[in-house]
């Protein structure tokens, strides 16, 4: 197929179905892009300096991590005021010239909504604090403590420590699942949900196309604070107070979902906005497909099977696509292997030696997973994860736990531009993290000379995937699946595509049930159909039907 005849059929597809179903999405991480007022860190001018890198990539839409005012004790996630662009990143006016010039651009734009709680300095918390009679009072998760002095329960902080922090004003605790720098909002309350509706309309109004909602199934907690039961041991390594329970009464509740039919609805009536849960914990596909069941709740959910995987292998591959089939009322997922929280896939997966050769192999299967697809900034480059020292660390959890937790700055570090300036082109100045001299040398503008690149390749893969209907809409069938390759088809009832990996760093043989027949559509490492598959070899053939 010619690049004319490509456009022609992805403007069909996006045209017939919803433009978020079977999207490419790019995670942008705002504080590590493009710094352009020289303070080393990445701004939102510099998302829109270099959105023609991502509108060159093919993506459908972009996903901005959050830019709102916050004290940054948490890097955004801990928000002191939704309505407002913190002075790091810019201003408004700065957030309205990025959607303008990413629309013109064909690009859609999403943002991460925080509705599990707020920072401790927004306005909200501030009223809340001040008595148990005030307006806000019950806007936060408050609570007496014992007769003896100690936390209403036994509920832990993901990042360490109790979950209840004692306020003097009020002469209770307050709860946050997080930081205690990030009080829990409590979404039981009618009023919340209004003011939190409020928000995610405000960001509409200014042209937004879609939400990530973070953490959502931390959203409403047990009201009768019941203490979470131990976690049985399963040999894994536990590093915070937080793993040792079962996680049943400080977060999923009942309620969520109706809280979510309400943001689906608001969402529907602007008309194509595309809504993503992010749910972590034990219990993620079960809640994952409760918040995405039917046609009045969420869109899609945000699936972590790849992000702290330690291995890729062909059962983890097929584990995930059968966990969401293609039935009614079973919702659509989007897969990533890499975002701003995990390390980096090329440096968990594979050995250094094989990093280029993997980098191609992993890319090539993002592109061909059924759901939507989500490219963390960097991933186009091959960027590893680097190593930062403990003097250097910003992540609050890598600080705190260190160093049993692998700290997520090592994922956040700055883009690389241009491979000959010391900064990588990010920034005049030093940038808030190092870039690590791997990374450097993986820079854009070395890649996009280079016919060859890793970069290019991704240019390629999204553009196929975008224009074919079995790549972007089809269903999935499992051909086969052992210690090294993997074999699927993707189809409709117009097209078929079989795919099929080799994602071991020795070759391996054919599978022998497929015959290999039909037209070659790409091939990475070397791969040939129907011969002795290379090392991370891997390819695409179109069958007839």
């Amino acid at each position: 197929m010619n690049r004319l005849s490509r456009i022609e059929a992805a403007e069909r597809l996006t045209t017939a179905n919803p433009w978020w179903r079977g999207a490419a999405i790019y995670q942008v991480y705002p504080r590590s892009y493009l710094d352009t007022n020289g303070d080393g860190i990445g701004d939102l001018p510099g998302v829109t300096a270099r959105l023609d890198h991502i509108a060159a990539l093919g993506v459908d839409a972009i996903w901005l991590s959050p830019f709102f005012t916050s004290p940054m004790k948490d890097f955004g996630y801990d928000v002191a005021d939704y309505c407002d662009v913190d002075p790091i990143f810019g201003a408004l006016a700065d957030f309205d010239a990025l959607i303008a010039r990413a629309h013109a651009l064909g690009i859609k734009v999403m943002i991460d909504q925080v509705y599990a709680h707020t920072s401790d300095l927004h306005a909200w918390f501030a009223e809340s604090r001040t008595s148990r009679t005030n307006a806000k009072a019950d806007w936060y998760v408050w609570a007496n403590p014992k007769a003896d002095g100690s936390p209403p329960c036994n509920w832990q902080s993901v990042f360490g420590g109790p979950a209840w922090t004692w306020d003097a004003r009020r002469g209770q605790y307050y709860l946050h699942n997080f930081l205690s720098g990030q009080p829990q909002l409590n979404c039981h309350l009618g009023a919340v949900q209004e003011a939190l509706l409020g928000v995610a309309r405000f960001w509409l109004d200014r042209g937004v196309d879609g939400f990530r909602l973070d953490a959502l199934n931390f959203a409403m907690h047990d009201p009768a604070f019941t203490d979470n039961p131990p976690a049985p041991d399963d040999g894994k390594a536990r590093t915070r107070p937080f793993d040792f329970q079962q996680h049943r009464y400080n977060q999923s509740h009942a309620a969520i979902p109706a809280f979510i039919e309400r943001i689906r609805a608001l969402a529907d009536s602007y008309d194509a906005v595309f809504t993503m849960a992010e749910v972590g914990g034990d219990q993620a596909l079960s809640e994952m497909q409760l918040y995405t069941a039917g046609d009045a709740r969420l869109n899609s959910a945000y699936g972590f099977d790849f992000l702290y995987a330690d291995r890729l292998t062909p059962n983890l591959v097929a584990k995930a696509q059968g966990d969401w089939p293609d039935r009614a009322g079973v919702g659509w997922p989007s897969w990533a292997f890499e975002n701003h929280d995990a390390p980096r896939a090329i440096s968990r997966w594979c050995a250094p030696q094989h990093r280029e050769a993997f980098a191609r192999v992993k890319m090539l299967l993002l592109a061909a997973l059924r759901g939507n697809i989500i490219l963390y900034q960097g991933e186009e480059l091959g960027l590893d994860q680097i190593d930062i020292p403990f003097e250097q660390l910003q992540d609050p959890e890598a600080i705190a736990n260190w160093p049993l937790t692998l700290s997520r700055d090592g994922a956040r570090t700055p883009m690389p531009w241009t491979a000959q300036d010391e900064h990588g082109g990010f920034s005049s100045a030093p940038p808030w993290l190092p870039l690590g001299a791997t990374n450097l040398a993986q820079a854009a503008d070395r890649q996009i000379a280079d016919p060859a690149s890793l970069l290019n390749l991704t240019i390629r893969l999204l553009d196929l995937r975008r224009s074919n209907e079995a790549l972007r809409l089809g269903d999935f069938d499992l051909l086969h699946a052992d210690e090294c390759t993997l074999a699927f088809r993707r189809g409709t009832p117009d097209q078929s595509v079989v795919a099929v990996f080799n994602l071991a760093a020795a070759a391996a043989v054919w599978p022998a049930d497929l015959d290999g027949g039909g037209v070659l559509l790409v091939s990475v490492n070397g791969a040939a159909p129907g011969e002795m598959l290379p090392p991370f070899g891997a390819l695409l053939v179109e069958e007839s039907v």
